[in-house]
């Protein structure tokens, strides 16, 4: 019979993060579906803190927040016999079960990531939430080769390695972002960078169009000036939103004619078929493997220790941090 003892950073009410408690927890019951993962490490990620602050529908007293980590399987369900104990793997949790603020996670067996020879468990961890979100609105864009996209704040996880994937697909691509990450950028192929805190980087970046507009914006930050960023987009052109949805289309019917996309990757969870799961899944694991090959890289980390898991999240909240932080266990 399955029984023992994990320890977890245990969510009780809308709140900050360092308002969670360490509890241990039993577990005792394993869906024929599902498989337990000893974690080894955990990636922190904005995610985190909103949903920690702002909760989520299905959310109660008790449960374990955390999207991304990696580790070991030690327990399989009936139905997933077929799995090989030991095997190294990362995954991105369902946000209406317990996550990976865990010692111990339980994870359906078909929604994860086979870890690599070459790429490491720390690597792993980092991995699922931002580069599948960046793999999900380059994939909402049906052509990409040669077309003039604006990413609007490069410089974190996401908009670090969609830049990545816009540039191996041939896209001309301009940005904002820090004044550091510039010339990293430039060094990659980025076409123009600008400091988003310089009031008239609006006006550099159409110049430096010379008098075409954008194909495609991503915009990796929020849509409080969404309305400028549209003016900025030509004729038949595409947003994808990755944090919050854009309700409307702010500009007159019949015009420029914009599509508008948005992002949520942990919708997938509840709302993708089995075949878009697995075709995620192997999209992963392809991604993962240009990553052990060195073709693409994710942001610069730093290692802590599972009992300040709790401090890291108040300081990327607090600072608007770009550093990304791996919890070791």
């Amino acid at each position: 019979m399955l029984k023992f003892t994990a320890k977890a950073w245990e969510w009780k009410r809308k709140g900050e993060p360092n308002e969670l408690s360490l509890k241990d927890f039993i577990i005792e019951d394993l869906k024929d579906d599902e498989v337990i993962i000893q974690n080894h490490y955990i990636g922190l990620n904005p995610v985190d803190w909103k949903l920690i602050g702002g909760g989520h529908p299905s959310w109660k007293t008790g449960i374990i927040p955390g999207v991304d980590g990696a580790g070991i399987i030690i327990k399989t369900g009936k139905n997933m016999n077929h799995l090989r104990v030991g095997s190294r793997v990362c995954y991105h949790a369902d946000l209406t079960k317990n996550g990976s603020f865990s010692t111990h996670t339980i994870v359906n067996g078909k929604r994860m990531i086979y870890i690599p020879e070459k790429v490491s468990d720390i690597i792993a961890a980092s991995f699922p939430c931002p580069a599948l979100t960046a793999w999900q609105a380059l994939k909402k864009i049906p052509e990409i080769k040669n077309k003039y996209v604006f990413v609007n704040g490069a410089g974190g996880s996401v908009g670090y390695f969609l830049t990545q994937l816009l540039l191996e697909n041939g896209a001309r691509v301009f940005l904002t972002s820090s004044e550091k990450h510039h010339q990293e950028f430039l060094n990659m192929g980025v076409i123009k960078a600008l400091d988003y805190r310089n009031s008239n980087w609006k006006d550099v970046m159409i110049e430096s169009l010379n008098s075409n507009l954008f194909d495609v914006i991503f915009d990796t930050t929020n849509n409080s000036n969404t309305k400028d960023l549209l003016n900025l987009i030509g004729y038949n052109g595409h947003i994808v939103s990755i944090q919050g949805r854009i309700k409307e289309n702010l500009l007159p019917a019949f015009t420029t004619c914009i599509s508008l996309h948005e992002i949520a990757l942990g919708a997938y969870h509840q709302y993708a078929s089995e075949k878009q799961i697995n075709d995620l899944m192997m999209d992963a694991e392809h991604l993962l493997n240009k990553i052990g090959s060195g073709k693409y890289k994710l942001r610069n980390y730093k290692l802590s220790t599972f009992d300040k898991l709790p401090e890291h999240l108040m300081e990327m909240k607090n600072n608007n941090s770009e550093l990304k932080y791996i919890v070791k266990i």
